[in-house]
């Protein structure tokens, strides 16, 4: 026990750090420095973590694919493509009991494989969804959770920046992190949709019908033409990646020039907006460069003083049980994501436990358990954007809609984090249904 006091001391006083508020990289590396000195490690080793810094993220070509995609996030965002398909939509649906919650939940499928940027997603959704869902007279707290829900898609369906992170982090392919995650996603996004569909045909109370959408005439061809714009952009972006035809960083910089044409097409962007969004994007960019940055150091610091070796003791008495390890990793990052963001969970907690999990037999090849165990990481991190007390969706939610009560955000969240912890739970026990399409297209 005690030959693992340093690691476990650096991973309390990391938690108490954390929830103190002060940002998330000065903490890391703070913690890094302190036990560096306490421990009597040469300072000298600190360039090891510098040489990390350089070589991993600040000349990481496949990095700058990141600020793109977040870009291109909100570039989409004031292009009003959102609002009119949600308009369509709601036609299409002709005012159907629970037609404005499936119309909601299949834009939050188009949005998150158009953009991958959950907080823009969220905030677009309650701007343009919440306001009808009410007139409607749906249920305040459905209602809340199924924006929450379906704005943090992004982070599952491709391009998602969390899978370029986690493809980074773990040394996989992010082509093979995107196909896998096809798969899941459109299953859960599924299960919402089966959700709805079950609910308004036991309580359409809670979503009736939309008085007035069914008698409203509606245009075929222009419906078609504003749902061109976002899959045009998709194929773009995605179908150039999983065609080998780019790179995730060349697809990222056409997405950002597509949507950026798209923006000046709808006339939606002028000088104050492309302000904000610059602005936005480099405020984001740097978030997350500078936790990239402290996690490199702790992690130096961390396994300098045996770190890894205190990770496989703890999980010791699991050897020889994969499924039983896979299960408590899975459980652990679920309890961390009620307190930690995903970024933080993503470069500290992974990279510890990666090679406890790829030592385990599941009957897979080592590259294929690495894209399974990344897709289960990335479903289980998706409901942390959703549990309270610190789910950045509902304060997406909240900061859109101020006269919301977060106890009914709260409510309406609950059945869409048990439909994930299902899913999530399916993937777990066949791996086939995120890796079938990574074995067609090798």
């Amino acid at each position: 026990m005690w030959e693992h006091a340093y690691p476990l001391a650096m991973g309390m006083m990391l938690l108490v750090g954390l929830f103190t508020g002060f940002p998330v990289a000065f903490v890391l590396t703070g913690v890094a420095v302190v036990f560096l000195f306490i421990s009597g490690t040469p300072p000298l080793f600190v360039t090891t973590a510098v040489a990390r810094i350089f070589s991993g993220i600040l000349t990481n070509w496949l990095l700058i694919s990141i600020p793109l995609f977040i870009f291109m996030g909100h570039m989409l965002e004031v292009s009003g493509v959102a609002g009119r398909l949600l308009r369509a939509f709601e036609r299409v649906l002709k005012g159907r009991p629970g037609g404005l919650a499936i119309a909601v939940c299949l834009i939050g499928v188009i949005m998150a494989a158009a953009t991958g940027i959950v907080g823009a997603s969220v905030v677009l959704m309650a701007t343009i969804a919440l306001p009808a869902m009410h007139a409607a007279r749906y249920s305040r707290s459905l209602s809340s959770g199924l924006v929450c829900a379906s704005g943090t898609l992004g982070i599952l369906v491709p391009p998602s920046i969390m899978l370029i992170i986690l493809g980074d982090q773990m040394q996989i392919s992010i082509r093979d992190l995107f196909l896998a995650a096809i798969g899941p996603g459109l299953i859960l996004a599924a299960c919402y949709l089966l959700f709805i569909l079950i609910l308004a045909k036991l309580r359409p109370s809670l979503m009736p019908r939309a008085e007035g959408i069914a008698d409203t005439p509606f245009n075929w061809g222009q419906i078609l033409l504003d749902l061109l714009a976002p899959l045009v952009l998709i194929v773009l972006v995605l179908g150039s990646i999983l065609g080998g035809l780019a790179t995730p960083t060349e697809a990222a910089g056409l997405g950002a020039a597509g949507a950026t044409l798209l923006a000046l097409l709808s006339r939606g962007l002028n000088l104050a907006k492309l302000r904000r969004i610059l602005r936005e994007t480099t405020l984001t960019t740097v978030m997350i460069a500078f936790v990239m940055i402290g996690a490199t150091v702790f992690a130096a610091v961390f396994r300098r003083l045996g770190g890894d070796e205190a990770i496989t003791s703890l999980f010791g008495g699991l050897h020889g049980a994969p499924y039983a390890l896979l299960f408590t990793v899975l459980l652990i990052i679920f309890i961390l994501g009620f307190f930690l963001d995903w970024i933080e969970i993503s470069l500290v907690v992974l990279p510890l436990i990666v090679p406890v999990i790829v030592a385990q037999d599941f009957g897979l090849s080592r590259d294929m358990v690495l894209v399974w165990f990344g897709i289960l990481v990335a479903t289980n991190l998706q409901t942390s954007f959703l549990t309270p007390p610190f789910g950045p969706a509902l304060f997406y939610l909240k900061g859109a809609v101020p006269d919301l009560p977060i106890g009914t955000v709260y409510r309406g969240i609950v059945p869409f984090v048990l439909l994930q912890a299902i899913v999530l739970a399916l993937i777990a026990i066949f791996p086939e249904l995120a890796l079938t399409l990574v074995r067609l297209a090798d």
